[in-house]
């Protein structure tokens, strides 16, 4: 195919890519020439210098991950490891939990049926020779001033295993002895009980029984729960042979 230029005083103008000036103008510093073009050279330092930054930043970032990696496996395992630790915690706690619950109101239900059996024991074990027991009875306890609870106190409510403890049960014992000092050593010996208390002396009088002078008494106390030290258990069912 034959091209013929109608207009040889024009030259043709070729398409040129955006950074062929570019090019051109870096080609044309020379050591000792000038620079025609400072705004161009300024461009060319302040890309190299962004591409620099971008290489330095990209390395010492792959750099700095590949270090924290070994911590990051670690960290995981770590977290594995509490995170097992924490259900097997809490199952235990739920466990513990179900456990204080039914303990509450076994205690509930179980705190004032043995009252009366305690009592009858302590006043057996407490009564000394020559004396022996007419009666034994409930009686309204006495009253007292209660203190009122502190400004901003509460009641700590999240003690699971906090059961009241059995109302105090008053009672009053009438008896005989034929020994004064019998009575007194009767006192002391309820007093020394760690579930009576305030063992209060009502009334003592010589009376005569079946032609026999005797001294009749009349002792006002008070039930309490005695601490754990002094609770002794036993088996519910036996084995007889």
């Amino acid at each position: 195919m034959i091209t013929v230029n109608l207009r040889p005083d024009l030259k043709r103008k070729r398409a040129r890519s955006p950074l062929a000036g570019v090019v051109e103008a870096v080609r044309g510093l020379s050591v000792g020439g000038k620079v025609k073009d400072p705004l161009l050279l300024a461009c060319v330092v302040s890309w190299v210098g962004v591409l620099g930054w971008l290489g330095y930043v990209v390395v010492s970032t792959t750099t700095e991950l590949n270090a924290l990696e070994p911590q990051l496996e670690a960290t995981r395992a770590e977290h594995k490891r509490f995170k097992a630790f924490l259900g097997e915690k809490r199952h235990q706690e739920t466990i513990r939990d179900s456990l204080v619950a039914q303990i509450g109101v076994i205690r509930t239900v179980d705190g004032d049926r043995y009252v009366w059996a305690h009592l009858m024991d302590e006043v057996t074990k407490a009564l000394p020779a020559y004396t022996w027991l007419v009666d034994m009875s409930n009686a309204a306890p006495a009253t007292a001033p209660t203190a009122a609870p502190a400004a901003g106190a509460q009641k700590d409510s999240t003690r699971s295993d906090s059961v009241a403890p059995p109302a105090a049960v008053a009672f009053v014992v009438n008896g005989r002895t034929v020994d004064i000092q019998a009575y007194t050593r009767f006192l002391r010996q309820l007093e020394a009980s760690p579930w009576i208390t305030d063992v209060t002396p009502v009334s003592a009088q010589t009376v005569v029984e079946k032609e026999r002078p005797v001294t009749a008494f009349t002792i006002r106390a008070t039930y309490r729960q005695a601490d754990s030290a002094y609770i002794r258990t036993v088996p519910l069912s036996e084995s007889v042979r």
